[in-house]
């Protein structure tokens, strides 16, 4: 069976709304490789969009699992609990950057993390309003897509949203956008749009992910947490992406030292197997009645058993740290490919850890996005044997989310197959390679 087979049995089976970044069909993986079912070796810099810090099919996460599958898959934890639940609560409760005592949530999917943050905020405020920022990404559901500051591909054709949601801009350097800009806008918000003492909450990423891998600057964290406290409004940080070692600490919240009132988390939370969070101060986790908050899926055992195996190997393998090695690598390699061949055309290289990303411009000029350039590397990429994936408001930066366990050599293989690509690209486009 070729790619091209199913690429044909795709496309009349599957809706055309699920978007594919490359027609390449995985047979089996191994921690940051993978091989398709022609037999074509991968290096993996996407991992399941940020899902797998720990790997593809890590022996310990595997082995948790194999154990849970003999003893029992589902039971709802609202009808029959078991333990793992119970367990990880606890563990995530102490992990988090947030003075305790904690409490603990567990559903299936980023976007319900979300949904469930939400609620949680109105039920304990009172309140309804939430405020987000421009260029978030917060999930495909209604309230996931009317938080996300992003229009194509996610809300085309899908609105009217939910009301009483706002957004301020993000703070990004590189454009232009000043900490001093987002917060008064922020402040006009107030004054023009939404009565402060009708806000529920404030929902920011540590780093925007599908935004373009910008880093929240400290000073702005801290200045939306004194906002919170004088207000009485919810701080939320969505973790979703940057959670779990990514970005050199178990949460990204802690290269800020802000403490958020609740986090959202998901992704690589369980290896690979679907699995989200809320976690956040008791008093204002346990607004909601009982049986305001669950799921029948939330908080799956299988899921369950995986999560409390990654948060071994995080500690055991030291994968923070890990995620600033690789990050290391990462950046002095696409700074060295920049200097080689790309002057003009990779704007501005930045990340926190190994939440690394590089922008593609026209002529050095970070107005200038280079969304055809960005969309073709990617294509190139995986033809030469290397998974990749863009993102931006802009649709114009490489992000790079290799597992955190992956080797050095395979690293460095993926920076080679990466340059090549490039050049091939470069030339392709007829572009000036080196200002």
């Amino acid at each position: 069976m070729k790619n091209q087979d199913f690429a044909h049995r795709r496309s009349e089976a599957v809706a055309r709304g699920v978007g594919s970044s490359t027609a390449i069909y995985i047979e089996h993986a191994k921690n940051a490789e993978m091989w398709d079912i022609e037999g074509n070796h991968l290096i993996d810099f996407a991992a399941g969009i940020a899902v797998l810090n720990t790997g593809h099919v890590h022996p310990k996460v595997a082995a948790a699992v194999s154990r849970q599958l003999e003893r029992f898959s589902h039971t709802c934890f609202q009808v029959t609990p078991y333990d793992s639940y119970v367990e990880l609560s606890e563990q995530l409760n102490k992990l988090v950057p947030i003075k305790g005592p904690n409490k603990t949530l567990l559903v299936t999917t980023g976007a319900e993390a979300i949904e469930n943050a939400v609620k949680i905020a109105r039920a304990h405020t009172g309140r309804s309003a939430i405020i987000a920022c421009g260029g978030g990404f917060h999930g495909r559901t209604f309230m996931g897509m009317a938080l996300t500051g992003k229009v194509a591909p996610y809300k085309l054709g899908f609105g009217p949203f939910p009301g009483d949601i706002y957004h301020i801009p993000f703070p990004v350097a590189y454009h232009g956008v000043t900490v001093k800009n987002s917060l008064d806008a922020l402040e006009e918000l107030f004054h023009a749009d939404v009565d402060v003492n009708r806000v529920a909450a404030i929902l920011v990423e540590p780093v925007q992910g599908e935004g373009g891998f910008y880093a929240a600057p400290p000073e702005f964290l801290k200045a939306l947490r004194a906002i919170c406290d004088k207000h009485g409004i919810v701080f939320i940080a969505d973790e979703v992406q940057t959670g779990f070692a990514r970005t050199g600490r178990l949460f990204a919240m802690e290269h800020s030292g802000v403490e958020p009132d609740l986090i959202t988390m998901a992704k690589s939370l369980a290896g690979g197997f679907p699995l989200a969070a809320v976690t956040g101060k008791a008093h204002i986790m346990d607004a909601p009645a009982p049986g305001g908050l669950g799921g029948t899926y939330a908080g799956s055992p299988l899921a369950c058993a995986a999560a409390l195996a990654v948060l071994e190997v995080m500690h055991e393998e030291s994968l923070p740290a890990r995620a600033e090695h690789c990050g290391a690598l990462l950046k002095a390699g696409l700074e060295s490919i920049k200097e080689r061949h790309a002057r003009q055309t990779i704007g501005e290289i930045r990340g926190l850890g190994a939440m690394v990303a590089m922008e593609l411009v026209s002529e050095g000029d970070a107005n200038k996005p280079d969304a055809a350039l960005t969309k073709a590397l990617v294509q190139a990429a995986a033809r030469h044997g290397l998974v990749l994936l863009s993102c931006g408001v802009r649709q114009n930066v490489i992000r790079f989310l290799a597992p955190l366990t992956i080797e050095d050599e395979v690293l460095k293989e993926g920076l080679v197959r990466l340059e090549n690509a490039l050049i091939e690209c470069l030339a392709a486009g007829n572009l000036k390679a080196v200002g």
